[in-house]
């Protein structure tokens, strides 16, 4: 009997996921300080692109995933991008691939920690939201228009994620 291939998911860091995206979070010094100084303002951290729609905003909620994890779908949006901000205080997992031709390749799994989002850069393959301590509750920032922005590729052999 063989085994599904396994991929163990690394942290998640800005350098690591820069090929697909932008990891959001409030790290290191703000870029200025608003509100009598009181508040750190991280400016302009994310490529948001909307091919020509409108910019909306809605709220997932999503079930905690067991883990290991089950890989069988990626899914991209080839007319814009798509930002997830956590409003729930838990860690969560996110999958993510180059394309070759069309299809997902070299997929890598990154453990997104408390307090940091992303932003996936349009047409970026991207596994399903997957939250691992407890229902996720996301703030999803991407494309709203007439237009079908949803790719699906089912894999030939599902893989395994440890976390």
């Amino acid at each position: 009997m063989t085994h599904p291939p396994t991929i163990t998911a690394e942290p998640l860091t800005a350098e690591a996921f820069a090929p697909y995206g932008e990891v959001l979070e409030a790290s290191g010094e703000p870029d200025k300080l608003i509100n009598e100084g009181k508040c750190g303002r991280f400016h302009d951290r994310a490529r948001m692109d909307f091919g020509g729609g409108a910019a909306g905003i809605s709220v997932f909620q999503a079930q905690l995933r067991e883990t290991p994890h089950r890989l069988d779908m990626l899914e991209r949006h080839p007319l814009g991008s798509q930002a997830f901000i956590p409003m729930s205080q838990s860690r969560f997992l996110v999958v993510v691939a180059d394309d070759a031709d069309g299809q997902p390749a070299n997929i890598r799994a990154f453990i997104a920690r408390a307090g940091q989002g992303v932003n996936l850069h349009r047409n970026v393959w991207h596994g399903v939201l997957c939250p691992l301590d407890g229902t996720g509750i996301y703030g999803v920032i991407d494309r709203i228009g007439p237009e079908s922005n949803l790719e699906e590729h089912w894999l030939a052999e599902p893989m395994t994620v440890e976390v």
